[in-house]
């Protein structure tokens, strides 16, 4: 792992008060309801989060981890990583650090989704779930040991010291545009900033409606090769609230091979990847974000393609 090509870059970072009008203004366009606060971070140890430390702050930064050029159109079984190894990595070695990715399909039996949840260091701390297919189609929700604290072929994580401190509080009510969340949120950022990339990362509750996700079912025998053939090979649902979804964004990739959106969230025993809300009329959401300092790349694909990155 330790052998893994890393690169980085400084981040633009706004005042939050600023960000936080910013994002007012570009949500208020597909939401009836909008509201985007600067806040004291709730405790996130708390119900209705119950994740692994009590904030987003403290030196926060975002990584982008492999990529979905390794699991198509060929996959690259090999490509498996540790959490703890990746916060070294970031130079944050003990860290709280959220993220969506891939599960450690060798420690599942089949390829999952990811919801990472992992405090790092001397206190070391794992309250990931992944969300498989099962053996008869179904959703299965699986809480990770807190000695499994390995991801496969893709993460974007979001790391801090997981301090309380100020943070932004996106609530969003009645959605009239065509555009997700968190789309929303990036699509505004690049319209303001332009290009210097804005990076945000944390957790956003579906508080009321059903959101439409996906979950990956076990590796594909033929390769994947256009989004077609990835569309018929994920399974997609119809998930209630209320969910709790870990989530990262920035504006715009300079350059480095992104994934600019990535939420990954999981309910009662549900969960997967977030595409949009199905209930326009009655969806509630509310989001803590907290804004990055640094954008890392860590083992960037050599060959890379947009296919299956929705």
């Amino acid at each position: 792992m330790s052998s893994l090509k890393s690169e980085h870059q400084a981040l633009h970072v706004p005042p939050l008060e600023e960000v936080a009008a910013v994002l007012q203004t570009g949500l208020k366009k597909y939401f009836a309801e909008a509201s985007v606060t600067v806040v004291q971070c709730p405790d996130l140890t708390k119900e209705p989060y119950s994740l692994g430390a009590a904030g987003l702050c403290g030196s926060p930064r975002l990584a982008d981890v492999g990529g979905v050029p390794y699991l198509m159109p060929n996959i690259q079984r090999d490509k498996l990583y540790d959490v703890k190894t990746l916060a070294k990595m970031v130079d944050l070695p003990q860290s709280f650090v959220l993220g969506a990715g891939a599960g450690p399909h060798d420690y599942i039996g089949v390829n999952s989704e990811l919801m990472a949840d992992v405090v790092t260091g001397t206190k070391c701390r794992n309250g990931s779930y992944t969300a498989k297919i099962n053996a008869t189609n179904k959703c299965e929700l699986q809480k990770l040991p807190d000695d499994q604290t390995r991801c496969a072929l893709m993460l974007n994580m979001f790391a801090s010291e997981g301090h309380g401190g100020k943070v932004l509080r996106v609530w969003a009510k009645k959605r009239t545009g065509d555009t997700n969340l968190v789309s929303c949120l990036r699509q505004t950022l690049e319209d303001h900033y332009g290009d210097k990339p804005v990076g945000l990362g944390g957790i956003f509750r579906l508080v009321e409606g059903s959101a439409k996700c996906h979950v990956m079912p076990d590796f594909s025998p033929v390769p994947l090769t256009c989004n077609d053939d990835v569309n018929k090979w994920l399974h997609f649902f119809d998930f209630p609230a209320p969910m709790v979804f870990m989530s990262t964004l920035v504006s715009k990739d300079p350059g480095m091979d992104l994934r600019t959106e990535h939420s990954h969230g999981y309910g009662k025993d549900y969960g997967g990847h977030y595409h949009f809300d199905t209930t326009p009329d009655n969806v509630e959401y509310e989001a803590y974000y907290n804004l990055a300092e640094y954008m890392y790349r860590i083992d960037r694909p050599n060959a890379t393609h947009q296919v299956g990155r929705n």
